[in-house]
């Protein structure tokens, strides 16, 4: 597939990943009588990426995912040629989607920059109140197991079909699990479209959604390696 078509899925991917996991945060989350609250934001995640792997993932692989696209790589699915320029359009795509977020959700006159727009951080910024070491190391080992994951129900000798199903109700699982302490990020574009917005605490705080989700991103895409099953 060419790679300008491959880079447009990824945008879309990407964006349709924010708009819907951190716009439900940001839109319904709390919203009078009707909120839907972390289990709702949760399943909201997985259902972005659910949706768009049926939708553009045979066009680009559906990463819609820094970590994921630098877990494959490690993983042995995808060339080293491939992986700055997805990186660039999930960012991008990720950044688009913060902007129409804002647009949106201001809408009502509120500031939804004021409330962090649904950023990831820790410490004080945490939902939950976890500091930097529970935060890192929360990340790390959500983004291994989604690699994890995702490396195992796309294999080759796994059910054919069933990966984004698999997918995207393991992202279901790490937000329930992750929100309270983290708000969930295990993908940097994610956090990075939200945090360029809001500027501040998320922009300071950014550094850590991108080096404990790539990390245990490639460390999960050599574990799954060393694990045997790409060896057919």
């Amino acid at each position: 597939m060419n790679l300008s078509r491959r880079l447009g899925a990824e945008f879309l991917g990407t964006f349709w990943l924010v708009l819907g996991g951190c716009g439900s945060a940001v839109l319904a989350a709390r919203f009078p009588q009707v909120g839907i609250g972390l289990v709702g934001v949760s399943l909201a995640f997985g259902l972005t990426v659910l949706t768009m792997a049926f939708a553009v993932g045979h066009i680009s692989g559906g990463h819609f995912n820094p970590a994921v696209t630098l877990g494959l790589w490690a993983g042995g699915r995808v060339p080293a040629a491939d992986v700055l320029p997805y990186i660039v359009a999930q960012v991008i795509g990720a950044i688009a989607a913060a902007w129409i977020l804002v647009a949106i959700a201001s809408g009502n006159g509120s500031d939804p920059l004021a409330g962090g727009l649904a950023s990831n951080g820790f410490g004080e910024h945490s939902p939950g109140g976890y500091g930097l070491g529970a935060a890192a190391l929360t990340e790390f080992v959500m983004t291994f197991f989604f690699l994890t994951v995702i490396l195992g129900s796309t294999h080759r000798n796994a059910p054919t079909g069933f990966a984004p199903i698999a997918i995207g109700l393991a992202l279901t699982l790490i937000h329930l699990i992750s929100i309270p302490v983290t708000n969930t990020s295990v993908n940097p574009a994610r956090s990075t479209g939200p945090a360029l917005l809001v500027g501040g605490w998320a922009l300071s705080e950014l550094w850590l959604f991108w080096v404990a989700p790539l990390a245990g991103a490639v460390a999960a895409g050599y574990a799954f390696r060393w694990l045997g099953p790409n060896r057919d």
